[in-house]
């Protein structure tokens, strides 16, 4: 953007602000939390809060934005609200790494039972046995985009065999990924199925009793993607009759209420959404956030675009 007119950008926190450090000449930062009225009439881009779009459409429609620049993956909670003409990005190449983390963590503890020790190691009681653990356990992943990606290859030294499912069938990284619409015959020979679709309309209660029915008995389901992607009544059920075990960094409804069955139930691991709250953030955010501010400068498109524009 050659103009004498400084590029103006909006962070939520001044801790954000303070991570971009310097910044090229012409760059105004400003903090807006969104909560109450933008402090100028227009900004080139706009940072939301991450994790939380309470009043930020409504916000949005108050002043003249070019870019909105979201700190997370997903969108599915914008898509369709922005009003006319808004660009959105996503938080690609923040998230996918952490995330991928969790999927793994999730899934090592449910297989090697670690809630269980953990419940014992609190009543003082030494337990053992066997359990599933990963080596050579049939893992599918449903969703192949960058956290799926990753996923994979923190899975690969593990021993496991590895498939995927997403909207159409490919030869990817070494993976094969079967069309969505193979979903049930996957599932069939899948011990771990790992989700980290999208939410939406589109992938709405993929996993409903059909899919958990599909899946042998004592398999283990881990999201990490969106709540929504499960039919949450009917993994209850198959739960609650010691057909299927959970791992869950997502839930719906969310957050979980106190007195959901999901958090007494035998087999389920839960977690707070918090698959890409670590460390890594920070940087990596700020890292993207600079790297927009440099193409708006220059006039160029910005990354990562996936609404508008």
């Amino acid at each position: 953007m050659t103009t004498s007119t400084p590029l103006l950008v909006s962070v939520p926190t001044a801790q954000l602000r303070d991570d971009l450090g310097e910044l090229p000449d012409g760059v105004e930062v400003v903090v807006w939390d969104m909560t109450g009225p933008a402090p100028r009439e227009r900004f080139d881009m706009v940072v939301p809060p991450y994790m939380s779009m309470d009043g930020v459409i409504e916000r949005l429609s108050e002043v003249e934005v070019g870019l909105v620049q979201g700190q997370s993956i997903g969108y599915d909670n914008v898509e369709g609200r922005l009003p006319e003409g808004v660009v959105f990005a996503n938080a690609s190449s923040v998230h996918e790494t952490a995330t991928s983390e969790l999927a793994l963590a999730l899934t090592l503890a449910a297989q090697r039972h670690l809630p269980a020790f953990v419940r014992a190691q609190d009543r003082g009681e030494w337990t053992g046995g066997t359990a599933p653990g990963l080596a050579d356990a049939r893992v599918t992943l449903l969703g192949f985009g960058g956290v799926g990606r990753a996923i994979a290859a923190r899975l690969q030294p593990f021993e496991v065999s590895l498939r995927a499912v997403a909207s159409h069938g490919r030869l990817q990284d070494g993976v094969e990924v079967f069309p969505i619409g193979k979903l049930g015959d996957v599932l069939a020979d899948t011990d771990i199925l790992i989700a980290s679709l999208p939410g939406g309309d589109s992938t709405r209660h993929v996993l409903d009793d059909a899919a958990f029915s599909a899946l042998p008995e004592g398999a283990l389901v881990v999201n990490v993607g969106r709540g929504p992607l499960i039919d949450t009544d009917t993994l209850v059920d198959h739960v609650r009759r010691g057909r299927l075990r959970a791992a869950l960094d997502v839930t719906d409804p969310e957050p979980l209420p106190a007195d959901h069955p999901l958090w007494s139930l035998d087999g389920v691991l839960i977690s707070p959404h918090v698959g890409g709250a670590t460390d890594a953030m920070r940087p990596r955010i700020a890292r993207l956030v600079r790297e927009q501010i440099k193409r708006l400068q220059r006039g160029e498109a910005p990354l990562n675009v996936v609404l508008g524009g």
